[in-house]
């Protein structure tokens, strides 16, 4: 019978060793993220259950089993979801003690089974598609109401298009991590995904020529209507439209840009929360900033996906045909 055990979530070396405090197991036990150890637990289960199925055995093991199940998953899986399946692996492996020698996702032959699938398939990730300051004023036409939904939605969406912000980050600004000044609104944001040591960052929010599109206006008539005072800025209602105490879940924020981008008369499926986030990258591509000031705005630590955004921002705009049709 296979081991179904997940040794991220589940440590015998971390919880079974005297020597350490509980104090001590607790903070080992957070050096991922929630959401990264969700998804490493997803792919691990369906590791462990296709070992099931097939009677071999999961922990430990064998290089062999590895390239089997990834040829098989890749029948039906894209390049990018076989190789983040190893990886879950792999850091299984390492939280039950195994090292990089003795790691079997670490092995030759599971890197060229993972070399082949993705020559075979291609690495090509389809997006969603971005919401782009264009998209922004189609948006506005649906945001006119001075109803306490309307403002709400109306500030979670230009803030969240402003600040470049991922869905998580979105929903985990309180009150308190805000301030007003005479140029704008300054965002803190005390962890994000990129920011795993929690050292925070600041982002600034200048105030838009356009009142219809301002995010700073917005934030200020959503806290002015929902007199908010302390905790979560985004908050559900009940069914009478009051305000809950809680935030918002992450999945939420998908649901209300979906909500207006039906109402602009666009396909909602083409469009989720992180449209917001990618529509800013590729806005300001096209608006010719540079990369730096990008990343500063995005948090990006890495070039390599700003530079996706800009080349999808710069398709026309850089395209040869616009110089041989003149």
């Amino acid at each position: 019978m296979p081991n179904t055990t997940d040794y991220l979530t589940e440590n015998e070396i971390i919880n079974e060793n005297e020597g350490l405090s509980e104090k001590s197991k607790r903070r080992l036990s957070q050096s991922k993220s929630e959401n990264t150890i969700k998804a490493y637990d997803a792919d691990w289960r369906d590791f462990v259950d296709w070992c099931t199925y097939h009677h071999m055995e999961s922990m430990p093991a064998s290089p062999e089993t590895i390239v089997n199940y990834v040829s098989d998953l890749a029948d039906n899986a894209k390049a990018n979801t076989v190789a983040r399946r190893v990886t879950a692996i792999s850091e299984n492996h390492i939280a039950a003690g195994y090292d990089r020698e003795s790691n079997p996702a670490k092995s030759g032959i599971v890197r060229a089974a993972i070399a082949s699938i993705r020559r075979e398939k291609g690495t090509f990730q389809h997006g969603k598609a971005p919401i782009l300051m264009e998209t922004l004023s189609l948006l506005a036409d649906s945001l006119e109401g001075d109803d306490i939904v309307t403002l709400r939605d109306k500030a979670l969406l230009y803030l969240g298009f402003a600040g470049a912000f991922r869905r998580s980050e979105l929903v985990s600004v309180t009150v308190e991590n805000l301030t007003f000044t005479p140029q704008g609104l300054i965002v803190f944001i005390p962890r994000a995904k990129g920011d795993q040591l929690g050292k925070g960052s600041t982002i600034a929010i200048p105030y838009s020529p356009s009142p219809r599109t301002c995010a700073v206006r917005a934030v200020h008539d959503w806290i002015e209507a929902s007199g908010i005072k302390e905790g979560p800025l985004f908050r559900p209602f009940n069914k009478s439209c009051g305000i809950r105490d809680r935030g918002l879940s992450d999945k939420s924020v998908a649901l209300i840009v979906k909500k207006y981008i039906a109402r602009a008369g666009l396909d909602p499926d083409d469009f989720a929360g992180h449209s917001l986030r990618r529509g800013f990258a590729t806005s300001a591509a096209q608006h010719d900033v540079d990369t730096l000031s990008i990343m500063r705005q995005t948090r990006h630590k890495s070039e390599k996906m700003v530079h996706r955004y800009i080349e999808q921002g710069n398709l026309f705009k850089d395209n040869p045909l616009n110089k041989m049709f003149k």
